[in-house]
């Protein structure tokens, strides 16, 4: 998986500076909302389920709409799609912070405007998906693969959290408002791509060429395992991360800073991975990585449920943040190299709905298992989830080399 010599002192282009650019930008404007998302929720209700409730919101269309708006990205341009995601993410940000401030942003308004992001954010990362691709050679891939999870980690995990928790503090509507620019500005960078315009035809009805994607992947032992376990780590992680404001507060004692630093320093990790992605696949390869991943993952869930120290889960997050990053790129590199261009929204759009869903069906899950054993316990029977996980894929994990 590792790229010629030659390719790490080649100029990615000016195409992929605006994508990371792009990206970068409206990862910090996310960073922001993330953090003050689920404080403007926990600010009106204590309940696990409620909270849970709006992670649950956002996720949700990841279940309904990947697979069609996978579809739709192998038939539409993706330039203009990518421009036209981006105004429709700034007015939904905007929305909801227009709401906050005016006094009538509600639980039902909040789950709303949530629903309408993830939509979106279907579409959006589909779409950038099969743009890298058309701007970056293959050879170069997990290269700029690497700094796009860079700029994602630096702007959604370490720089946007602790600015959007103390933009909630100085006016909860702020940091909504903050997204929506930011998504303007990415919108901005993204029509000066130089992409083939016009629309896609993949031939067929939607339900045909649904089910073409879904055959393709099937018939690949590789990427389906891939799938499968994204789609089992993702919905232990979304039922942790759907009570961790709550974790944060209840079980380690901190308040609206500590929550958003240990989401910070989980991108410092995040950060670090990214820059040892091509050293380690080196050294390693990739099948050592991918399983050191999922002990990684299980170890993860089982000190953050079993610990009350907040100094010892900070280092947690941190170990989390690398391993994160390099089952990343590692998988994202994979399948931009193997799959066909004329199937990337179709394959992307499964692999959303096993990743992204699977986020879903855990937040809401996360929530209902707080309820009643706990906050605690969705990390443990996460811990256990993946450890069993580990178990059955370990030997076919051996195929990636």
């Amino acid at each position: 998986m590792t790229a010629p010599v030659a390719s790490e002192v080649r100029p990615l282009g000016r195409d992929y500076t605006r994508v990371l650019a792009a990206s970068t930008i409206s990862a910090l404007g996310d960073g922001i909302a993330l953090a003050a998302g689920p404080l403007l929720v926990a600010s009106i209700t204590e309940s696990p389920l409620l909270v849970a409730g709006a992670a649950f919101a956002q996720q949700l269309p990841w279940l309904l709409f990947s697979l069609v708006f996978g579809a739709y990205v192998d038939r539409w341009d993706r330039k203009r799609l990518l421009v036209g995601v981006n105004l429709f993410l700034a007015v939904a940000t905007g929305s909801l912070g227009v709401a906050v401030f005016t006094g009538v942003g509600t639980l039902p308004v909040i789950y709303l405007c949530l629903f309408a992001l993830g939509s979106g954010e279907i579409l959006a990362r589909s779409a950038s998906d099969a743009v890298l691709t058309a701007v970056v050679a293959a050879p170069d891939l997990p290269r700029a693969n690497a700094r796009l999870y860079g700029g994602y980690t630096l702007g959604t995990h370490l720089v946007g959290p602790p600015l959007g928790a103390a933009l909630f503090l100085l006016t909860p509507s702020v940091p909504f408002l903050v997204d929506a620019l930011s998504f303007l500005l990415a919108m901005l960078l993204l029509r000066r791509l130089r992409l083939p315009a016009g629309d896609r035809d993949a031939g067929g009805g939607l339900r045909a060429e649904i089910r073409e994607g879904i055959a393709w992947l099937w018939q690949q032992r590789l990427l389906r395992l891939v799938a499968v376990c994204i789609c089992v780590m993702n919905l232990t992680f979304g039922g942790t991360m759907a009570v961790f404001v709550l974790y944060a507060r209840q079980q380690l004692g901190l308040g609206a800073q500590g929550y958003g630093f240990l989401l910070s320093v989980s991108a410092v990790g995040g950060l670090l991975g990214a820059t040892l992605v091509p050293r380690l696949v080196s050294r390693w390869g990739t099948a050592v990585l991918l399983r050191a991943g999922l002990l990684i993952e299980a170890a993860t869930q089982l000190a953050l449920g079993l610990t009350h120290q907040a100094l010892v889960a900070a280092v947690v997050m941190l170990v989390f943040g690398v391993h994160a990053t390099v089952w990343g790129v590692i998988t994202m590199s994979l399948r931009q190299r193997v799959v066909p261009d004329a199937l990337r929204g179709r394959i992307s759009g499964v692999y959303m709905l096993f990743s992204a869903g699977g986020m879903a069906v855990g937040s809401a899950l996360g929530g209902v298992v707080a309820s009643i054993g706990g906050i605690s316990a969705p990390y443990l029977l996460a811990a256990f989830v993946v450890g069993s996980l580990c178990l059955v894929s370990w030997r076919r994990l051996a195929e990636t080399g």
